[in-house]
């Protein structure tokens, strides 16, 4: 068979006639909107997202609600139904879906599969609004079906506990645990907009109240050292449930999670590095390992205690600043040992949690990325994690905890 010669440049220019180049940009923007009584008649908020719209005819909403969030408001849907019914250019499509709260709600596909029935048997369409309210779990369960249903439908986030309100909430990611890890389904999908109405937080039990209370610690440890230094002199006041207090940490820290999201140029999580997990992995074996009794913010706050510990024991951090964070997160009430972070034969981190760094980094994808704090304010990202230093930091914690009880 005789083969046709092409020389370099004939073959060259045959190339790139056959590129067609794609190159295009989507401007996000959606605002985090602070308020009380949302459903208010005299409250405007909600309706005037809507003014001036696109859409010809009535606006449609559904809403997904937490079944915990009714167990403390049970004339929730009645409030909503009236509020849509004042404004003649909106519409319920249905009512409410209730689901049950917390992380069972993103353990399986049932669950979303019902968000997704109530898209299909309500018409709910690319130009109606999934308007989700409850915890982060039931925010980001809904945001993934609201994501994939039609392709693309839009929501509005209406956060109801601490740390949804100043964190999980007010960002870009949804999803659902599968295969036994954290957020292995999801996606990246911004909101129409996110509404922190504060009255909300009235409705929380202790654990819920604290849980989000990590976050704060978190983000201020790696961005924000006068954020830091405000916790410190406040815990006292966050744990006795300070209400105006709370509403200033959730407010700043909402702010810190957003600027990052926004300015630091990865907003969809390309690359390796994410400061915002930060003691997230750790954190997220935990929760696994505990079949998720121990919540989130619980968990991140073993994950930033084991993480400091850490950096003090290859010498990158001072004693000083992890025992300054150990006492913030202590006064907010956390406890910073669980017996599943130790294996007690061998006073060494528990392997099962250790096999945590490698899960965390295939979900990240590339090079294992950890940040660390050198100092408060100041992050550095390390690409190993030594398992003798990260055994005594484990056992540090485990003694801490001993002398905390006493």
């Amino acid at each position: 068979m005789q083969v046709n010669k092409i020389s370099k440049e004939k073959f060259k220019l045959l190339n790139n006639k056959n590129i067609i180049e794609q190159n295009f940009f989507i401007n996000y923007r959606y605002n985090i909107l602070f308020t009380r009584e949302v459903f208010h008649l005299s409250n405007t908020l909600l309706f005037d997202l809507f003014q001036p719209s696109a859409i010809s005819g009535k606006i449609k909403l559904g809403f997904v609600i937490d079944q915990g969030l009714l167990d403390h408001w049970p004339n929730l849907p009645q409030a909503i139904e009236s509020y849509i019914h004042a404004f003649p250019s909106l519409q319920l499509v249905a009512e409410p879906l209730v689901i049950t709260g917390g992380e069972l709600a993103k353990n399986s596909l049932d669950t979303m599969k019902e968000v997704l029935n109530y898209i299909h048997q309500k018409n709910i369409d690319r130009h109606a609004y999934l308007i989700a309210m409850g915890g982060g779990a039931i925010l980001d369960m809904v945001g993934f079906a609201a994501a994939i249903g039609h392709r693309g439908i839009r929501h509005i986030r209406m956060p109801t506990t601490v740390l949804s309100q100043n964190d999980s909430g007010v960002g870009v990611k949804n999803g659902i645990n599968y295969y036994g890890k954290k957020n292995f389904l999801g996606t990246f999908s911004p909101p129409v907009a996110v509404i922190n109405d504060f009255n909300f937080l009235n409705t929380l039990d202790e654990r819920d109240w604290r849980s989000g209370m990590s976050e704060a610690v978190k983000v201020a440890l790696i961005k924000d050292a006068t954020f830091f230094y405000w916790l410190e002199d406040h815990a006292m006041a966050l744990s006795h449930r300070d209400t105006e207090t709370m509403e200033k940490l959730i407010f700043d820290c909402a702010a810190l999670h957003v600027d990052h999201i926004s300015s630091q140029g990865d907003p969809f999580e390309m690359g390796s590095s994410r400061p915002l997990d930060f003691g997230h992995w750790a954190a997220h074996k935990l929760e696994q390992l505990t079949e998720f009794e121990v919540k989130h913010g619980e968990a991140v706050a073993i994950g930033i205690a084991l993480d400091l510990a850490y950096a003090v024991t290859i010498d990158i951090c001072d004693q000083e600043i992890f025992e300054r964070v150990y006492q913030v997160l202590t006064t907010l009430g956390f406890k910073l040992f669980h017996p599943l972070l130790l294996e007690q034969e061998t006073n060494a981190l528990n392997p099962e949690v250790y096999a945590g760094l490698e899960e965390f980094r295939t979900h990240l994808g590339g090079q294992l990325t950890i940040t660390l704090i050198k100092e408060i304010g100041i992050q550095f990202n390390v690409h190993e994690m030594n398992k003798n230093s990260l055994d005594r930091a484990a056992l540090l914690l485990y003694q801490k905890s001993i002398i905390h009880a006493n």
